[in-house]
């Protein structure tokens, strides 16, 4: 994740080499296995996607690889951070949770609230394949350009009291991009961030907050380090 923050420092950039290390080897391991022995498991699945599109098997088995590593990046990291910060955001308005556990038909706009307030992901990063002009500065072919997707959830020109958590806005949030780079994983995100609420409510009517939430130091990917709660 340090790779794709905004200002890495070197320690944090020798981590996130080494973890890279560590997965590449774990990873293209488990191609190989699958590739002797197919099951009907995901990356098997992806094999022999590949296979039937890319005839050099090690072309197809880099793809799967890159495709395994980005799916657990992407899935576990913003899906963790999506689930602690819907509890935190719902457990400091305690009458918006209160109307959520009477009204359970609102816990997709609760969701989509939650993923605009503070998005898992507020900056992506795009390089101009030709030359442009974007919002009026002149970008360059080959210039990367940083979308800062948590500030345009909060533009007053978009958002009414952008600043204001709101479980009854209807928001269109882009956290998880559009077109072709809408975000594989959307379906089970919003899957488990209902199926975690829905079980809140229901069993843990008593919970509250019992300590100040820690934030990991980060700008692009949004981390809850430490949010202590308490059941009455």
């Amino acid at each position: 994740m340090f790779t794709q923050e905004l200002f890495p420092s070197r320690s944090q950039l020798e981590l996130s080499d080494a973890a890279t290390h560590r997965l590449r080897e774990y990873f293209t391991a488990l191609v190989q296995e699958r590739r002797r022995a197919h099951g009907d498991d995901p990356v098997s699945a992806w094999l022999r996607t590949w296979d039937g599109l890319e005839a050099d098997r090690a072309v197809a088995d880099e793809a799967v690889y890159s495709l395994a590593l980005f799916v657990l990046l992407a899935g576990l990291e913003t899906t963790s951070h999506v689930l602690s910060t819907m509890v935190w955001l719902l457990l400091e308005h305690p009458r918006q949770l209160e109307w959520l556990r009477a009204h359970p038909e609102d816990i997709p706009s609760a969701i989509d609230e939650v993923l605009r307030y503070d998005a898992p992901i507020h900056m992506i990063s795009r390089i101009a394949p030709e030359d442009t002009t974007l919002a009026g500065v002149r970008v360059h072919k080959d210039e990367m350009v940083q979308l800062m997707v948590g500030a345009a959830h909060h533009d007053p020109a978009k958002y009414d009291d952008p600043d204001l958590f709101n479980i009854h806005r209807r928001a269109s949030p882009l956290s998880f991009g559009g077109g072709v780079h809408y975000c594989l994983g959307a379906p089970l995100a919003r899957l488990e961030a209902t199926s975690l609420l829905t079980a809140l409510l229901e069993r843990l009517p008593g919970l509250r907050i019992s300590g100040s939430p820690v934030w990991a130091p980060r700008v692009a990917f949004r981390r809850l380090a430490k949010l202590t709660v308490a059941q009455a």
